[in-house]
Parts: structure tokens; sequence; C-alpha cells
């Protein structure tokens, strides 16, 4: 208690400050970790009990235990939404009193600590091309739901302090020049160690090649063969996946041999993001009753746009050719990720997909399905 007062104490009276105490300062450096943990939040210091009688300052937002109302629109700096508020302090913030040791004791951080791009810019060239092209792609998306243009241009700006190839990607999926790099902290930029690292691609930790708790949908309506889909369940199910058939209503569908299939989501509320690939069963009733519902059309061409792995048995071949879905990659070569099988028990084609979805993705595709 007595050096949560002091913790307090310190930080809002000039000229009072720790002791040089080492236990003391590592007890002080944790304290903030601390408080989250008791309290659940960062904004312990807004409780009354523990609130200082000077208010703290902070940009910290949102969150449990709220007990001031903040009337500007933004907690971060640059902006240009709050007039440029709030802003840093600089040197005229708390100062540590220099009391003298060996040396006097002064506020101050490394150099690397005004360094902002560097780990950036070595996590974005340790990829592969195609990796590369992830990550702008995911820039591009989430920047894409800035309303504000000025917000996406800035966001850009610091993009070209990281990498040159990543802000143009992003600039261009966004519809902007790419604008000058944004202002540093620093103008001496220390020299990075290291300007690759095998361990920072996105592809370093592929998993062991298994396909346990893999989401696996099996499109199937009334008429399909109900073998192939028992068989697929099996096989899935021994391997760890967890298949779930997918119809265009809940309820059960009746197979052409006339036993009764259960149904585990319907189109309408289970899109194809939720599962890692697609089985389409075979069966030509099967087949026309998916077609004649538009959110088929629409559950497989995201399937592909996502590189994931699709296994069609039989008449299924008709359902892929209906939407558009090549078998083959841009270049020509055949898609790893689409596989086409037989009508009956196709051991062989489920194994290709079994190892094809081990893969998880098929980044090699990396392009929508044609128009159709």
């Amino acid at each position: 208690e007595t050096e949560q007062v002091a913790f307090c104490t310190a930080h809002v009276i000039p000229g009072i400050d720790f002791s040089n105490d080492p236990l003391l300062a590592g007890r002080i450096h944790s304290y903030v970790d601390t408080q989250i943990s008791r309290l659940g939040g960062p904004n312990f210091h807004e409780i009354p009990i523990n609130a200082p009688l000077a208010a703290v300052h902070n940009n910290q937002r949102d969150g449990i235990h709220r007990q001031a109302v903040h009337r500007g629109r933004v907690s971060y700096e640059p902006n240009s939404l709050g007039g440029g508020c709030p802003f840093q302090a600089g040197s005229v913030g708390f100062m540590s009193f220099p009391e003298p040791v060996h040396e006097d004791k002064v506020r101050g951080k490394p150099e690397k600590f005004a360094e902002h791009y560097n780990q950036a810019r070595l996590f974005y060239e340790s990829n592969t091309v195609v990796e590369r092209r992830h990550i702008v792609d995911a820039f591009r998306f989430e920047l894409s739901k800035v309303t504000v243009p000025a917000i996406r241009e800035r966001m850009v700006a610091s993009l070209a302090n990281v990498h040159d190839e990543l802000a143009a990607g992003v600039a261009a999926g966004l519809g902007i020049e790419v604008p000058a790099p944004l202002s540093r902290a620093t103008q001496d930029v220390p020299v990075p160690e290291f300007t690759q690292s095998s361990m920072l691609s996105l592809h370093a930790h592929p998993g062991d090649g298994g396909i346990r708790t893999r989401k696996v949908a099996i499109l199937a309506a009334a008429g399909v063969n109900g073998a192939s889909v028992t068989h697929v369940q099996h096989t899935l199910r021994n391997e760890g996946a967890v298949p779930q058939v997918i119809s265009v209503r809940l309820g059960s569908i009746s197979a052409d041999s006339g036993e009764r299939l259960i149904v585990d989501g319907s189109l309408e509320t289970s899109p194809s993001v939720v599962f890692d690939a697609v089985v389409v069963a075979d069966g030509s009733e099967s087949i026309d009753a998916l077609l004649r519902d538009g959110r088929t059309r629409e559950f497989m061409r995201d399937v592909y746009r996502h590189g994931k792995t699709i296994l069609s048995l039989g008449a299924g071949s008709q359902l892929l050719e209906a939407c558009g879905l090549p078998t083959e990659l841009p270049n020509g070569e055949p898609d790893p990720g689409v596989i086409m099988g037989a009508s009956g028990k196709p051991d062989s084609a489920i194994e290709q997909f079994v190892v094809a979805l081990g893969r998880h993705r098929h980044p090699e595709r990396d392009s929508d399905p044609p128009l159709i």
C-alpha cells in the first residue's frame, strides 16, 4: 500500500521521484501490468479510489473502468480530426529529479526507441513474392474501411517508410498516388542488424501437414449419392477433420438410395469463410437443386477466391463448370487445390484431397475465378 501511494505521488507532484533502490525500480516497472492483470483493463487510474488528485493525461480510450468522457474525436497523433491534439508533451512533461549518484539520473530511452519502421521492413522482406502480395491485400482491405481520405493517405505515407513496394501496392489498391513518406521521429535511423529472417515468413511454421480440426463443407441436396457422402465423412473424421453437410435448407435430405442424411447447416447461414475446404458430392439431382440456389455460386466462387481446397465427385464437375471455376492455375498448370474424383468411392481422389487440405491454402491460385 505504501509503495502504491508512492507510485501515485511521484507521478503527480513535481520534484518527488522514486529512490534508486533496485528492488523498488523493478516493482515500479511492473506496476502497470500488475494493475491491468488485477483490474482487467488499462483505466485503473480512473477508478475513484485509485485516482490521483491531479488528473492523468494520456491517450487511452474505451475499455472498462472509464470514468471520464473525452469530447475529442481522436486519441492519436498526428491527426487531422482533432486539430492536431492530442500531441506529445515532450520535454515539458514529467521530468525525473536529477539526484546525483555517480551520474545524473535522467529519464531517457535508447535511440532505437525512436525507430518505428525497421521491424516492419524486416517482416515484409522476409516473405516471398506471393506472401508480400497477401500483406499488401490485407493493408488495402483494412484501409478501404477508413472513410476519411486524409487518414488513408497518412497511413500510406507511413508505409512508405517501411517499403516502397508495399506503399505502392497499397496506394494502387486505394486509387491514390504514393504520398511523401511521413516524418520520422528521428533522422538518425539505426542500421538494422538483420535484413531478412526465414522465421518471420508466413510459411515459417507450416504445421505437420495433418488436417485435424479442419472444417470441411460437403455440398449436397436431395438425390445426392449417399454412399459417397458417408465415405467422405468417415475418411475425414478418421483424419481428425470436421465434415458438415451443407444444403439449401436445414433438416434432412433424401439420398439416391432412399436413406436420410442430416443437414448440419444451410447455405443461408453457413458462408464459405467458416470452412477450410469444400467437397461437392456426387448426384445429378443434387447438383441441379444446388444450382437453383444462387448462393451456391457465391459459396463456391468465394472458396476458390480464398485459395481453399475443392474436391468434386462425379457429377460435381457440372457444378464447378456452372460456377466458372477452372481446374488449372492462371499459368496453365494443374491447380493442386482442385481435385476431380469419379463416381462411387474414389479413394485416390479423397487421399489427394486430404494431402491438399493439409496445405491449408493454395496461394499460387491467387486470382478470382473468370467472370461468367
